[in-house]
Parts: structure tokens; C-alpha cells; sequence
């Protein structure tokens, strides 16, 4: 499932496309995706003009004039695909938009066509996406955003709000940062690499590891998704970027999906291990990581 960097990649990808333009007309193909769409989706969006899109965690945020704000979760295998407009054909007249583009194809569940003939599709061959719209000024109290921790990347993730919010957790590190109500947006593989640089096993309990090395975190995280992102995000089984191009940050893993080759720590003669928990393969090296 798309992590952090993937999701913020899509939504930078997204930007310059939909930010300041009005959607000419929303076509929602089916009754659902992971769960039902809201009554009326197409209607409320056709018409509206995108004034801003976020990320919140991996859900994708955009901001409407109409008061409300579109959520876009991608999934296992998600995509937001964006088609230029063909300059052939006479775009300027909003009634034509739909000539521009070939009929959507078996996975492609939304599609936002907009004011100057840009295609927006979200795509998902195994529905296990979501879109929903609501009042932008709840959006807080959403129920799938009520429940996130701070961004990782923003101000509120800091070394006294991770010590505080990890002591005397019984739970091992690795399951305590991918709980999403302690930080949100990460997932395995950034978790997997963020430990690998600090030294940390996954198998440590969360509360029992030294202040200083929770606070050695803190850093480690934000630079592998600043990384990541810097890099398009990980491209593994079904992410591809708006533009369909792969991320490449996967040449980079220092551990994940490793098994058995060399640790990549200098002077470390340790192999990369894999074992399952909660039901998610964690790669480490027990030699240097303790």
C-alpha cells in the first residue's frame, strides 16, 4: 500500500493539474469503491473549483469553492492518472471536453474532466480505494483523520512528543510507529529503513529503548521520506506516479526486502533478517541493529 512519500509524490503530481481549475464534469462510474460514494458525488463535484489540494497521512485532501473537500485514498493499487488535453481539438469550448479523451477504460472508477480539457482518472483494478466528500470545515473531525498522530514531517513530530508518546509502551517499535494514532502516514517500508539507520531492532520494546536513541528517530524518519520523496516514492507491485512513471527510491533500501544479502553498515558483517510481525514481514540486521 502507497506510504507517505508515494502519496505526497501523487499529490505534487496532481497540483499544477487541478489547483485553480474548475472540474467541467465529474463522471463516477460506479456505486463504490472500498465503500460506498456519497449521495450525489458527481453532481456536488462537477462545477467546483479546486482551490487547494493537502495531504493528510496518506489520504489525499482537495479543497473545493463549494465548502467541501474531496478525500482520495488510493489503496492497494490506486492510481491518479492525468491526460493532457489534445490541442487538435477545439478545448476551449467546455461542452467538448468529452471528445478529447478515449472512452474510460474497465478500472477507471472517477474521472474529473476539467475546464481546460486535462483528464484527471482515478483508476483501481482492486477497489480497494475510497473517495469521500465532505464539509471542508469537519474535516478534522473525520473519522479517518480524527484518529491521526502528527505528520512526521511537520512541527508537532518532535523529540518530546515522541518520548512522551512512546513511554512505557509494552508494544515492540516497529508496531508503535506504525500505529497511525502515534504518527501518521508510515508504513512499513520507511519504518523498516528508518530503524535500520538508528541502530534500532523492530523486536525492541518501544518503551524500554534510551531517550537518546528515541530521539535519534525523529531525524531518521524525516530523512528517508524526504528521500523518498525527493525520489518519487517506492515503486513496488501497482504505484506508479500521475504521469505513470515508476519511483525509484526502492534502489536505495538499505534493508527492506533484503533477505539474506549484506548489511550495508560500514564495517558490519551482519546479513539482513526477516521475521513476521503482525503479519508483516520486518527486514533488519540483528548484528548491528539492537
Amino acid at each position: 500500500m502507497p506510504e507517505l512519500p508515494e502519496v505526497e509524490t501523487v499529490r505534487r503530481g496532481l497540483e499544477p493539474a487541478m489547483v485553480g481549475k474548475r472540474i467541467a464534469l465529474a463522471d463516477v462510474r460506479r456505486p463504490n469503491l472500498r465503500w460506498p460514494f456519497p449521495d450525489g458525488m458527481a453532481d456536488r463535484l462537477t462545477g467546483a473549483r479546486i482551490e487547494r489540494l493537502r495531504r493528510r497521512s496518506k489520504y489525499i485532501l482537495c479543497d473545493l469553492d463549494t465548502g467541501e473537500t474531496l478525500l482520495i485514498h488510493l489503496g492497494m493499487s490506486g492510481r491518479m492518472l492525468i491526460a493532457p488535453p489534445n490541442a487538435e481539438n477545439g478545448r476551449d469550448m467546455l461542452g467538448q471536453f468529452h471528445h478529447l479523451h478515449p472512452a474510460p477504460e474497465k478500472h477507471d472508477h472517477v474521472v474529473l474532466d476539467m475546464e481546460d480539457g486535462t483528464r484527471i482518472t482515478f483508476n483501481d483494478a482492486r477497489r480497494f480505494g475510497a473517495m469521500d466528500l465532505f464539509a471542508t470545515e469537519l474535516g478534522e473531525t473525520h473519522k479517518l483523520l480524527a484518529v491521526l498522530g502528527p505528520e512526521p514531517l511537520g512541527n508537532g513530530f518532535d523529540e518530546a512528543y515522541f518520548k512522551a508518546a512512546l513511554k512505557g509502551k509494552n508494544t515492540p517499535i516497529k508496531s508503535a510507529l506504525l500505529d497511525q494514532r502515534i504518527v501518521s502516514g508510515l508504513g512499513n517500508i520507511y519504518v523498516c529503513e528508518a530503524l535500520w539507520r538508528t541502530g534500532i531492532s523492530p523486536l525492541c520494546k518501544a518503551g524500554g529503548i534510551s531517550g537518546k536513541r528515541i530521539a535519534s528517530l525523529v531525524p531518521a524518519i524525516r530523512q528517508v521520506l524526504a528521500e523518498a520523496i525527493e525520489s518519487g516514492g517506492s515503486s513496488l507491485k501497482d504505484y506508479r506516479q500521475t504521469d505513470g512513471e515508476l519511483g525509484y527510491f526502492q534502489h536505495s533500501f538499505a534493508v527492506y526486502g533484503r533477505e539474506g544479502e549484506a548489511c550495508k553498515t560500514p564495517d558490519c558483517a551482519g546479513n539482513i533478517k526477516r521475521v513476521v510481525q503482525s503479519g508483516r514481514s520486518s527486514f533488519f540486521c540483528n548484528t548491528c541493529q539492537r
